[in-house]
């Protein structure tokens, strides 16, 4: 076990040095507006120049405290040591070699790493590596359909799987995500998440996930053969849908029900999984019941601390493809491999974090109740937060009208209030504000997190 040295002292409070944007960050965005594909959104006149830590500064000397660290992604922070001196170790022996032709031991021992927290006695699983979430799923798409034989997959309401093309019909969030792009994938159905906050089709909190599952179980009688289902992938807590953690003992339910009629249960971790609930995989989590083993699990995203890396588990009697019949070029990068080794270090505790404990699995849960209750203290005190949810750092605050519907206006003028405050944050849902910093957030960085939103939220009220 390895302690990092102190790091050096990061600023207590964001410091703003010039109005956003600053004349450096300014002409950068011009630039950037006239030769970027118009396809990105730009919420915020930031532009990232550096960052330690949980801090990232702009040309400009602006360092804002980060609050959604580039979509639950940066989970060491940024220029993390570890990280930093492991990915340089590598770079210094091959950068490439690619993985579909060549075996690589280092890739070899993630995959093994990967799967010792998910194998049970008696079950062997195995890794496919590629470099995105998109790229896991539609990996776990084409697995589940050439494993079963069968064609149609189901998905849920508030998903998001990705933006390519099987991953975009998997999608359940936003329209504007499949717009202009038809025709998608074929044999693909969409039914509600069990949210415990906006039960659906008519239910109560604690019956939503029942109702679920008899409004499928009312599809297979009426619309979808059952026997024609490859697989059902779902999100065991939602993130672009509203940061949703569903009723515990429902995942239980489904895989029965996947057992029952022979179909394959994937588990999209993208976002909630790589210790930011707590757990490794959210699905693990005491907060949904049993740890429920699915048979295709997808990661992305937190994986490697910010480089491009994915990985698609799967049960060693499920991946029954033939060798060729898929691959990736870059898929499972050495560098990238790398940093996920560093990664997986800090969140099992083999080597600490100065301030985060034992491990950053463990800093998340605990940093995160801290978070979470607080916001609750929040939520009594403000009529517009209808719903504090969430587990670790998987956190979203539900922003409500008079009436108790989605606000998603007033969502967005607390986000902007929060920004100007020097905290980066990012919505989703109708009316969401997540809250996913990186893992190595300090209680004393959380605390001036919160008290930066709770100063925002006054100026609301």
């Amino acid at each position: 076990m390895t302690t990092l040295d102190q790091p050096k002292t990061k600023p207590r409070q964001p410091v703003l040095t010039t109005s956003l944007p600053g004349p450096k960050s300014a002409e950068i965005m011009q630039r950037d507006a006239a030769e970027l594909s118009t396809s990105y959104m730009r919420p915020y006149p930031f532009v990232p120049d550096h960052g330690e830590g949980v801090w990232l500064t702009d040309p400009d000397g602006n360092t804002m405290l980060d609050f959604f660290a580039g979509i639950a992604v940066s989970t060491t922070g940024y220029a993390h040591p570890h990280v930093v001196d492991s990915v340089t170790a590598q770079m210094k022996k091959f950068a490439h070699v690619c993985l579909t032709d060549y075996p690589q031991e280092i890739t070899t021992r993630l995959a093994e790493r990967l799967v010792r927290h998910i194998e049970k006695p008696g079950e062997k699983w195995r890794v496919f590596f590629g470099n995105s979430g998109a790229e896991a799923v539609e990996a776990a798409i084409k697995l589940a359909r050439n494993h079963t034989g069968r064609s149609h997959i189901i998905s849920t309401l508030g998903s998001f799987h990705g933006r390519t093309y099987g991953a975009i019909t998997l999608t359940g969030s936003k329209t504007k995500y499949k717009a202009g792009f038809g025709p998608l994938l074929p044999n693909v159905t969409h039914i509600p998440y069990p949210n415990p906050f906006r039960p659906p089709l008519g239910s109560t909190p604690e019956t939503c996930g029942d109702a679920v599952l008899a409004y499928l179980e009312t599809l297979f009688k009426t619309v979808i053969p059952p026997q024609e289902v490859a697989a059902f992938i779902i999100e065991p807590m939602q993130g672009e849908g509203g940061y949703i953690v569903p009723p515990a003992g429902f995942l239980a339910k489904l895989r029965r029900m996947a057992d029952q009629h022979g179909f394959l249960l994937i588990f999209d971790e993208v976002q909630a999984g790589m210790g930011r609930t707590g757990e490794l995989f959210s699905f693990q989590h005491p907060a949904v019941g049993e740890a429920v083993q699915p048979d295709i699990v997808t990661l992305a995203k937190g994986i490697a601390s910010g480089l491009p890396l994915s990985a698609m588990l799967a049960k060693e009697s499920v991946m029954t493809w033939a060798p060729g019949s898929h691959g990736s070029t870059f898929g499972g990068n050495p560098v990238a491999a790398a940093a996920a080794h560093a990664t997986l270090d800090l969140l099992e505790g083999v080597v600490k974090h100065p301030g985060c404990g034992d491990s950053l699995m463990r800093n998340a849960a605990e940093v995160g109740a801290y978070i979470l209750a607080e916001l609750r203290k929040m939520q009594a005190e403000f009529a517009f937060i209808g719903d504090v949810r969430g587990e670790g750092l998987f956190i979203g605050i539900e922003f409500v009208g008079p009436d108790g519907s989605p606000d998603g206006k007033l969502r967005d003028a607390a986000s902007q209030a929060m920004f100007e405050r020097g905290l980066l944050n990012l919505d989703c849902g109708e009316s969401v504000i997540r809250v996913s910093p990186p893992l190595i957030l300090t209680r004393e960085d959380a605390q001036t997190g919160v008290e930066i939103m709770r100063e925002a939220l006054r100026s609301l009220s």
